[in-house]
């Protein structure tokens, strides 16, 4: 059943679990996703980032995630993640996905909102979700933690960016990074309550992979409502192949393997966030 990021987040919000976004890279990983959800009864935001794209095309990530989507028996929200180009943000809304993220992060802070209002507008008009990040997730899809305190999303700022870019969903930066964490990170939990507090919009983190039970536990108690996975699939499933194909397995059976890894750790997720048993 195909739903908005809006939608999803709103009844996060009210029963206090967390949502996971999973994004998925090829077939293996995009089915053990939706087995998971359906195993556990999780609503799901499935999603397809777009420095993935030279990987997965997204004509093909579109077709396999709306025909999951359209079939599931659980909420599917179908995701953009850290759209930066224009022109495949809006390739997504008319694809029919239900949330897009804008990432301007990077961006100073009046640019960030002008072009994340551009975004919103459009996809508003066809009843697509939008969701912005304030500060600067450290590291790259894959890549280290550069995360800083001077990056760190500024509370004062927190609804005027709100309600200036008319998003539903904002990504916050309190010390999470990206990719594989070369040392453990150290959130800023104190920050994280105090724009919870305030803020007119669910709260999304992103760097998931690589955080402890603990630590997830920490950041959904204190407002998070969307939390971001993708590294612990990829290096699970790079794993099962090559163990697969150093033991001599077949093809079919690595693929297999795979698929299972990745419907294992979605699983264990959705049980931590809370979300399990909520569709």
């Amino acid at each position: 059943m195909l739903v908005t990021l809006e939608d999803i987040l709103k009844d996060a919000e009210q029963r206090k679990y967390g949502v996971g976004l999973f994004n998925m890279l090829n077939l293996e990983m995009a089915r053990g996703i939706i087995e998971a959800a359906e195993e556990t009864r999780s609503p799901l935001i499935l999603g397809v980032a777009e420095v993935h794209l030279p990987t997965i095309p997204f004509e093909y990530a579109s077709h396999i995630m709306m025909k999951i989507a359209k079939e599931a028996t659980v909420p599917v929200c179908l995701h953009f993640d850290h759209g930066t180009d224009y022109a495949k943000i809006m390739k997504a809304i008319m694809a029919g996905f239900t949330s897009v993220m804008y990432d301007g992060s990077a961006l100073p802070y009046e640019e960030n909102i002008a072009n994340t209002r551009e975004i919103s507008k459009v996809a508003h008009a066809v009843g697509c979700s939008v969701e912005a990040e304030l500060g600067h997730v450290g590291g790259a899809e894959g890549g280290a933690d550069d995360g800083h305190e001077e990056q760190y999303t500024n509370v004062d700022q927190v609804n005027d960016f709100i309600d200036r870019a008319d998003i539903d969903a904002l990504a916050v930066a309190i010390g999470t990074a990206h990719g594989q964490y070369k040392v453990k990170p150290k959130l800023d939990i104190n920050r994280l309550a105090e724009i919870y507090k305030i803020a007119k919009k669910p709260l999304v983190l992103h760097g998931g992979s690589g955080l402890s039970d603990n630590d997830f536990r920490s950041t959904i108690a204190n407002g998070i409502r969307k939390v971001n996975i993708c590294t612990e699939m990829c290096l699970a499933e790079y794993k099962a192949y090559e163990y697969t194909y150093s033991n001599n397995y077949s093809f079919e059976i690595s693929l297999q393997t795979a698929k299972r890894i990745t419907q294992e750790i979605v699983k264990e997720k959705m049980i931590l966030f809370e979300s399990a048993g909520k569709a």
